[in-house]
């Protein structure tokens, strides 16, 4: 066994002389020492399975890790080191201290086998909190700030996997750990980097500290690792900054970089792997809740970007691309580049998607939030097949109940648009409305109410006929029951039926609903 090796090589040298004549003996042994050495051979010769969290193994260990000797402190700092390699598991805290002991010795090298330990054991979710409370985060920011980088490396990696615990980050922050982590985030040593970014991207999940990160200065060397040339270090550095792009106060920090961040955003998105191209998109998506990078984003050709993407055969490349065109179709300046970038047919393709629900949600809102600017030529929607594939997602009997609501919504949009109205009720689609009237969800029956009013609301004679034919085929039924649904009392529904009554009553056949 690796570790078993190890342990006995280091223990033994401690009896034998220099190969130089003449020169001192190692440090004699005291009698716990010899024991503890002992012992462990004994243990070898026996049974090379044994644990070495609990018993004698943890209490010869115990011995050698508080001994004044270098090579015996080694021997266990190397011992746990490379059995927490292998035998991963909750440890009781026992096992844990004589592990924090060495974290402190004078030695350098006993302290890297040390947290290389801790690090290992950190990956284990009750030994998280565990190493916290006995006062190890303490420590390990000490070795943070050690000039070693092995030391570096070994430290930053377990505080990455402490961090992985909710209770754990705001103790980190409180542990002064935020400025060292930042200021390891630039260093030259690739292992280093990709630890210290993969503990600041787990420092991100809670919007308190992402406060704190953003003054701890942890913006501009994100930017920065998007020159990073290791993968991870790449991908933990653009995850970081989308969860710090959740926050309005963090996309007014990113603000500030926008130029040289969006620019490397979007050649990463375009020469990297998938998983990044992705992760890129996504973070494309947080910074476009913001109105400026909305824009910035379609101004530096960002949708070109985006099309390859939305024809992909990798699906989460195309829900990536499709929550980004979501919320960029919010500005109303980038309707027109969107439609001349080739995105609407693309888009339009996705509607009836029904195996992806997640997917069809994006596009259905996507092209409601295009279709919303009554001023322009809505010509492309239709001749993009607008219509054909609406009613391709509502007809299906796969739609999921969130696909039905974006659906409602955007019929409720196009019921107000003055050249898309016409065709909906042209082409026969009033009864799927009146269908969603029955759907049993308060969000969806209300924008189908939304709709179906707007269209009464026309005062145009086709419509108010098209409405009077759906009356007795459940239009009447559908509105009646939102009305006497007591779970609708005090929601919206309620009053967009009196809506549309009203605006049927004062349609050219208001005889034919009395």
């Amino acid at each position: 066994m690796g570790a078993g090796a190890s342990v006995l090589s280091c223990c033994r040298g401690e009896f034998e002389e220099s190969d130089n004549t003449g020169s001192e003996y190692q440090p004699l042994l005291g009698d716990r020492e010899r024991q503890a050495v002992a012992a462990l051979v004994k243990l070898f010769e026996n049974d090379t399975r044994i644990s070495f969290y609990d018993g004698e193994p943890l209490r010869a260990l115990t011995v050698l890790a508080r001994s004044d000797v270098h090579h015996l402190q080694l021997s266990a700092a190397t011992a746990f080191s490379e059995i927490s390699e292998y035998d991963v598991r909750a440890v009781p805290q026992e096992a844990l201290a004589p592990v924090l002991y060495l974290l402190q010795s004078a030695y350098a090298d006993v302290q890297q086998g040390a947290a290389s330990a801790l690090g290992n054991l950190a990956s284990v979710s009750a030994n998280k909190r565990l190493i916290v409370e006995m006062g190890g985060l303490e420590l390990l920011v000490r070795q943070m700030l050690s000039p070693n980088t092995e030391a570096q490396i070994n430290s930053v990696g377990c505080i990455t996997n402490l961090a992985a615990d909710e209770e754990n980050k705001l103790a980190i922050a409180r542990s002064g750990a935020l400025i060292p982590l930042v200021r390891l985030g630039r260093s030259r040593d690739l292992r280093v980097q990709r630890n210290a970014t993969g503990a600041l991207l787990n420092m991100t999940h809670q919007a308190e500290l992402r406060e704190k990160l953003v003054a701890a200065g942890a913006v501009a060397v994100l930017v920065d690792l998007l020159h990073a040339k290791d993968e991870d270090t790449l991908y933990y550095a653009i995850t970081a900054l989308s969860n710090i792009a959740v926050d309005s106060d963090g996309r007014d920090a990113l603000w500030s970089a926008q130029a040289k961040l969006v620019t490397e955003l979007l050649q990463i998105m375009q020469v990297h792997k998938i998983k990044v191209q992705a992760q890129v998109a996504l973070t494309l998506r947080n910074l476009a809740s913001d109105a400026r990078f909305q824009r910035a984003i379609v101004q530096s050709n960002g949708l070109d970007a985006l099309l390859p993407l939305l024809q992909s055969s990798y699906t989460a490349l195309v829900v990536a691309a499709a929550a980004c065109l979501r919320n960029l179709s919010i500005h109303a300046d980038n309707e027109d580049p969107i439609i001349c970038a080739g995105l609407l047919p693309e888009l339009m393709d996705l509607v009836p998607q029904a195996d992806q629900p997640e997917l069809q949600c994006h596009a259905i809102a996507t092209i409601r939030n295009l279709a919303a600017n009554n001023g322009s030529d809505k010509q492309a929607f239709i001749d993009a097949g607008l219509f054909d594939r609406f009613r391709m997602a509502l007809e299906s009997t796969d739609a999921q109940p969130q696909v039905l609501c974006e659906l409602a919504a955007a019929f409720s949009v196009f019921a107000l648009n003055d050249q898309l109205w016409r065709p909906v009720v042209e082409l026969g689609m009033c009864h799927l409305l009146v269908r969603l009237l029955r759907c049993g969800h308060t969000d969806t029956e209300y924008n189908a109410c939304l709709a179906i009013g707007s269209l009464a609301g026309k005062g145009h004679p086709e419509a108010a006929e098209e409405l009077m034919r759906l009356w007795p085929r459940g239009l009447r039924e559908g509105l009646a029951r939102a009305l006497t649904l007591p779970e609708y009392a005090s929601s919206n529904v309620r009053p967009a039926v009196l809506w549309v009554l009203m605006a049927l009553l004062n349609s050219r056949r208001a005889a034919v609903c009395k």
